[in-house]
């Protein structure tokens, strides 16, 4: 595939180095105002680095968008009189929709809005993906993309705030729990590298469990929990001090937070 990276910060290099490294590219044209912070990928074959974004538009057939919210207006009224009917777009831009996309470049246009976490940097991310009428004929490239950096997942537009609560901020839920149980493991006697350490690969191995098995977590927990157990006890100890009703509440709060930001910006 021919790509280009418009607007190549810390997420445009964390998918330029996962296409990179998976061997997904024909060639990569990567953008940036300030081409210092991409000077490390000088060097890889077919990658070229640049400021002239009309350039890269040229030379590729996806153009992936990783710009400032308040940049990319401005970027793709520029850049609208060289597309062609072979160019698929994808905007991993926070609070700019579809159809403000389409607005700007026409519904004829492939559009998707991707929605990757911040595990993109480590091929691990859970990205979110939709996409307007034309660009469902063109939504298994982006698959293909970020199915090489994680995980994707094709879902309607009207959940994309959602999952910006469960898959992006969820990554900071997650360090929350891990954190929490690496206090837990130093009170048990470990030093805090070794409650680090435990604490990660054990949330790790939940996770792939479910993944590999595609069982329910429940039935996983009742593989280690047994009559009168430790398991069991600390389980229930947890939930009686709301474990399971406090992360609940805490993801509907950033839901709610999120959509106000929505109305304001309306």
């Amino acid at each position: 595939m021919k790509i280009a990276i418009i607007g190549t910060g810390n997420l445009g290099a964390s998918i330029a180095k996962g296409l990179i490294t998976t061997n997904a590219i024909t060639s990569l044209y990567l953008t940036k105002r300030n081409i210092e912070g991409i000077k490390s990928f000088e060097g890889y074959k077919n990658v070229i680095i640049g400021t002239n974004n009309i350039e890269a538009v040229k030379a590729s057939d996806v153009l992936i968008f990783t710009v400032q919210p308040g940049h990319f207006e401005d970027i793709l009224e520029t850049i609208k009189p060289y597309l062609n009917e072979n160019h698929v777009i994808i905007s991993a831009i926070t609070g700019f929709t579809i159809p403000k996309i389409e607005t700007l470049l026409g519904s004829h246009n492939y559009i998707i809005r991707a929605m990757p976490n911040t595990a993109i940097a480590v091929g691990k991310s859970m990205t979110c993906l939709c996409s307007n009428e034309q660009g469902k004929k063109r939504i298994k490239i982006a698959e293909a993309i970020f199915n090489r950096l994680g995980h994707s997942m094709t879902i309607p537009e009207s959940h994309m705030q959602a999952a910006t609560v469960v898959c992006a901020s969820g990554i900071a839920f997650w360090m929350r729990l891990i954190r929490a149980t690496t206090q837990a493991a130093i009170q048990l006697g470990f030093d805090s590298k070794e409650a680090q350490e435990l604490a990660m690969y054990t949330s790790e191995g939940a996770a792939n469990l479910l993944i590999t098995s595609g069982s329910h977590p429940e039935m996983e927990i009742d593989k280690v929990t047994t009559p009168m157990g430790c398991t069991i006890k600390g389980l229930n100890e947890m939930e009686h001090n709301g474990l399971s009703s406090s992360l609940i509440q805490g993801m509907v709060a950033s839901f709610d937070k999120i959509n106000n930001i929505k109305k304001e910006q309306i």
